[in-house]
């Protein structure tokens, strides 16, 4: 399955290029919680201050086993802490939603 996401950042140069820094360097426990939870492929690409994640995932994914696992892990914790010094909801988040799923409305 793939599924597509946006977020934004704070709109300041130094927080982006910082954020953008953490992402050439992604932690290793990171890496392997994404790849544990079935996600074969993840990217993310950024326009100003709008990011889109898009990731592929196997058929083992679930949002929620994934959510779980991320409440259980201290380093996702700690990342997640980390990224949202740069990150901001976008407009139409609900309390505490960071990456919102988009919708797909075309397709060729």
């Amino acid at each position: 399955m793939r599924y597509c996401f946006a977020l934004d950042l704070i709109d300041d140069e130094q927080l982006m290029k910082e954020y953008e820094m953490h992402h050439q360097n992604v932690w290793p426990e990171i890496i392997g919680s994404i790849k544990d939870a079935g996600i074969n492929e993840l990217q993310i690409y950024r326009v100003t201050n709008r990011l889109f994640m898009i990731m592929e995932t196997n058929t083992d994914f679930s949002f929620d086993k994934k959510a779980r696992a991320d409440l259980n892990n201290p380093v996702v914790q700690q990342w997640e802490t980390l990224m949202w010094k740069y990150q901001q909801a976008l407009p139409a988040a609900k309390p505490g939603e960071k990456w919102m799923l988009l919708n797909k409305i075309f397709e060729l």
